[in-house]
């Protein structure tokens, strides 16, 4: 469904009522979506809609996926979860997942943002690199 722009600055506005301090606070979520049920403003299931989607994409700022080549023993796996969390915000949800198709190395994903130190990523780098050569 297509939302119209009445709907998407509608949405922009029920996320910022439902963050407290950049964090999305889930009692929030709650009454705002409460609220707009109630009202129903012009737009508002588009508007919801894209609430949702933004919502998604505001939780997923916060989840952390590291891959690794080899399953990573407990302590490196809380030297990884201290460092993010450092760098990143107390906050973060960690997950971690044996990729062995990395075949040395670590990937990292934190919402959209991806650091790759993989053999693989490094072989898919240079053979992109090599195809703009020949």
């Amino acid at each position: 469904m297509k939302v119209s722009r009445e709907g998407r600055q509608l949405a922009r506005q029920l996320l910022r009522a439902s963050l407290s301090d950049g964090r999305v606070d889930a009692a929030k979520v709650s009454a705002v979506v409460k609220e707009v049920a109630e009202k129903k403003p012009r737009h508002y299931l588009g508007a919801l809609d894209e609430f949702h989607r933004l919502l998604r994409l505001e939780l997923a700022k916060r989840h952390t996926l590291v891959e690794s080549a080899e399953a990573l023993d407990a302590a490196t796996q809380a030297a990884v979860t201290q460092q993010l969390r450092e760098r990143h915000g107390g906050d973060l949800s960690m997950e971690f997942r044996h990729e062995p198709a990395l075949i040395g190395g670590m990937r990292i994903r934190i919402g959209s943002d991806i650091w790759d130190g993989s053999v693989q990523g490094r072989l898919d780098r240079l053979m992109v690199a090599a195809q703009r050569v020949v």
